[in-house]
């Protein structure tokens, strides 16, 4: 049975080396793991990446960014997402539609409803089963950026007030969906971290697999 994981958070929380743990210790349990990210996954999406997160000096004007975030989402879905949840594997995304809801939503100023019409386009249906944020204060994300060695990006770049919209965002967008949304202090030590969210995760597996067998029984 499939699930759909993605991975949210302030830039700095540690979302890439977390999927990595994560996999792991999933993959461990006999389970097929497909680690992808965005904007990204793709050769198409991959291209995109390079170009939104490029630090030179191009400008771009927030609604193509969202555009561009979203049309590599769209053949992310299509080639790389849809195939691996219909095959029955667990999905671990770095980053997916609610990055757009809080960077180019909160954080740009853009209209969440029209975003979100937007994103259901590109997304046919296809949504996370959990979302995992990884908190923590947005100032201490960025000093992580630039103490972690890895050149900064365009979004990097961007000022803290910015950086705080996004964060605030998630927090509430967690607070307003608790059954979607599980939080962890992405402070914690990585691997006891990686523990607790792939047993978070399994336990979901778990719980739907329980449910699913209940259901067909029932029928």
């Amino acid at each position: 049975m499939s699930l759909f994981v993605s991975f949210e958070g302030p830039d700095g929380a540690g979302k890439s080396t977390q999927i990595t743990l994560v996999s792991e210790r999933i993959s461990r349990a006999g389970y097929d793991v497909v680690e992808t990210r965005e904007p990204g996954g793709t050769p198409l999406g991959e291209r995109v990446r390079s170009v939104l997160l490029d630090p030179g000096d191009h400008e771009i004007v927030p609604r193509a960014e969202a555009l561009l975030m979203t049309a590599a989402r769209a053949q992310h879905v299509d080639e790389v997402i849809r195939p691996a949840l219909e095959r029955g594997a667990i999905v671990l995304c770095d980053r997916f539609v609610d990055s757009t809801l809080a960077y180019q939503g909160a954080g740009r100023g853009l209209p969440q409803g029209e975003l979100t019409a937007l994103q259901e386009f590109a997304l046919q249906g296809i949504h996370p089963d959990i979302v995992i944020l990884l908190d923590i204060p947005s100032d201490e994300g960025i000093q992580r950026r630039h103490g972690s060695g890895v050149p900064l990006n365009r979004l990097d770049q961007d000022n803290s007030t910015f950086h705080e919209r996004v964060r605030s965002w998630y927090v509430q967008a967690a607070l307003d969906d608790p059954a979607r949304w599980v939080v962890f202090d992405a402070r914690r030590s990585p691997e006891d971290l990686a523990d607790d969210v792939a047993e978070t995760i399994l336990k979901r597996h778990r719980k739907n697999y329980a449910e699913t067998g209940a259901n067909r029984t029932e029928e």
